[in-house]
């Protein structure tokens, strides 16, 4: 087995399913934009045929999140802050815009923005799945929505915490 799997970041999936013709498993649904890890072997073929960026191999473990001191972390939430403002106002510049050169820019910006997003965030510790962060968010997830106690408690259980 493979020591990675698929994952499909909705956002970019441009719904071109080259990922369906590749791949040797069947394991790509483009109808739920899901990707089956039973069946999924980690041989990256989706990945590297998709047009749009949107399918990446993550490890099955991921490493422990390194320490980080306070004012590290406080930089890291000021630029996380920073960023989700730019990628607002490139949304606004998108949504209202007449000029079709104004809103490609804004689009690039917005995607630019996301990408530099979801890294900050996962150098934060937020993204890793089985980071001590991630635990405490389920957590308080359980302690204030009761609507989605059963599949938070799923979650708890079947990620290995490694801190």
């Amino acid at each position: 087995m493979s020591k990675e799997r698929a994952i499909r970041n909705l956002r970019l999936c441009s719904k071109d399913c080259l990922c369906l013709f590749v791949c040797p498993t069947g394991a790509t649904d483009t109808e739920t934009g899901q990707i089956d890890f039973d069946k999924c072997i980690g041989c990256g073929a989706c990945s590297k045929a998709c047009p749009a960026g949107a399918i990446s191999m993550v490890p099955y473990e991921y490493p422990k999140e390194q320490p980080k001191d306070d004012e590290v972390i406080e930089k890291l939430k000021f630029i996380i802050e920073s960023k989700v403002d730019q990628e607002q106002l490139a949304n606004y510049i998108i949504k209202n815009s007449n000029n079709e050169g104004e809103k490609f820019l804004a689009k690039i910006i917005s995607k630019a923005n996301r990408l530099i997003l979801e890294d900050l965030y996962r150098e934060s510790g937020y993204m890793l799945p089985q980071s001590k962060k991630t635990k405490e968010f389920l957590n308080q997830l359980l302690e204030k929505d009761t609507t989605n106690n059963e599949v938070i408690n799923k979650l708890l259980n079947l990620l290995n915490f490694n801190d």
